[in-house]
């Protein structure tokens, strides 16, 4: 996280106090923190605009009001950002003032009574079992990366995994004889996921080309590497789904989460229980895994509205 300056002593202990909050106490990862990291920076230029046009001194964090908090709003509206992202940085705004209540460093959180935009709900993209086998045929396993890209492939499918945990995953939390392995997700909760034999193979073979990097110590446990013997980056991963994506011919706007959507929608699509379909996917709340059911509706509302004759 890099440190923000030229705030003042109020804003910068704030601010250091709740990224201690956010490390120490909820184990969020640093991307998590970055993102909120980016909504108070926002909000904070905006701040700076305001009152360099009005003259006066920067508020610290106990003057904020809700009046500041929908000036930014109407701003972040004007300059074109979705409805989602809106809410999500008026999220990230109303968690930084939430602690400061908490801490009572201020007297209440100026976010609360303010509306969140209205972002419907977007069901997300999906590939078919034809097009996932359509992606993994179109890598060129002839290359000394192909078997790597490919068993990430599988495995971002077959395990429904973060991108985040992908990159993460460990020889140590690997049990291929037991057909499971550990994942640790979000705020280090740990699951136990299953893996199939896809996966085991593309993994299998794999494992020579990677075995012949020049490792370093630090990275040996590491399962997907890159040509240099060390972790892949998040970008990384991105740029290899979404160029075997293009190979395939796909049109559809793919990211290394569209497996992990696809895994979710077809095991409810086959019969799995929801719950057991929250428990691989590693959601706190059922809730989220639900969107699933919404996209198996809506799979079959447009089976009937394409093939009726009278729809």
């Amino acid at each position: 996280m890099k440190p923000l300056t030229g705030l003042g002593k109020e804003w910068s202990e704030a601010i250091n106090d709740f990224f201690i909050y956010l490390r120490l106490e909820r184990s969020l990862s640093d991307n998590t923190c970055d993102a909120y990291l980016r909504d108070i920076k926002r909000f904070l230029n905006h701040l700076k605009q305001t009152h360099l046009k009005d003259g006066g001194p920067l508020p610290g964090p106990a003057r904020i009001s809700s009046r500041h908090i929908e000036s930014f709003l109407s701003e972040i509206t004007d300059s074109g950002l979705s409805p989602r992202t809106q809410a999500r940085t008026l999220s990230g705004l109303n968690a930084f003032f939430r602690f400061l209540t908490m801490e009572k460093c201020i007297p209440g959180n100026p976010c609360s009574s303010v509306e969140a935009p209205k972002t419907g709900r977007r069901l997300p993209v999906v590939l078919s079992l034809r097009e996932i086998e359509a992606i993994l045929d179109s890598i060129d396993l002839s290359i000394p990366e192909g078997h790597r890209n490919k068993a990430i492939i599988e495995v971002l499918y077959g395990c429904g995994l973060r991108v985040s945990e992908l990159r993460e995953m460990k020889f140590t939390q690997m049990f291929p004889d037991q057909g499971f392995i550990r994942v640790i997700g979000k705020g280090n909760k740990q699951r136990l996921v299953p893996i199939g034999s896809h996966a085991l193979r593309a993994l299998d073979l794999y494992y020579p080309w990677r075995n012949s990097l020049n490792i370093t110590p630090a990275y040996e446990d590491y399962v997907f590497l890159n040509r240099y013997g060390r972790p892949l980056t998040r970008n990384m991963v991105f740029l290899i789904v979404r160029s075997q994506a293009e190979k395939a011919g796909l049109k559809k706007n793919i990211s290394p989460h569209t497996f992990r959507h696809s895994f979710a929608t077809h095991l409810i699509e086959n019969g799995a229980d929801l719950r057991v379909v929250q428990e691989m996917l590693g959601h706190s709340s059922i809730l989220t895994t639900e969107i699933y059911t919404h996209l198996d509706t809506a799979f079959w509302q447009q089976t009937i509205l394409n093939h009726h004759p009278r729809p």
